[in-house]
């Protein structure tokens, strides 16, 4: 018996610790790059190049990320991604005395954060 409630402890204590935006979206989010009047186009995003369309990760970071463009015919140069609170943090204020725990994970974490989703780079 002694065992069981050792088990009911420890699983009550890791759902107090843990923070529900960092096991629902974690620590990285994937960002989807097009470009519109041509393909190919090269850009980075936290000195990785990539190339559209990309589906890119990146991770979530308490700052504004920038996407570089590195082709001359597109006519915006750089593209940023600002940072947002991720609505699944919110679920933490829900949980009472224990979303105290959760929401100190998620911002240990970064995934507290969040960027858009989709970006399209426009050239000519």
């Amino acid at each position: 018996m002694n065992k069981v409630w050792k088990g009911i402890l420890v699983c009550t204590l890791s759902l107090c610790f843990s923070g529900c935006a960092t096991i629902l979206s974690g620590k990285t989010q994937k960002i989807d790059v097009s470009s519109t009047g041509k393909s190919g186009v090269k850009f980075e995003i936290d000195g990785q190049i990539y190339q559209t369309p990309a589906i890119v990760t990146i991770e979530r970071e308490n700052k504004d990320k920038i996407i570089k463009v590195l082709d001359s015919t597109c006519t915006q140069k750089q593209y940023l991604l600002n940072k947002k609170i991720n609505p699944l943090f919110f679920v933490n204020i829900f949980l009472g005395e224990a979303g105290v725990f959760g929401s100190t994970t998620d911002y240990v974490t970064n995934a507290m954060w969040q960027y858009d989703s989709n970006v399209d780079i426009k050239c000519k």
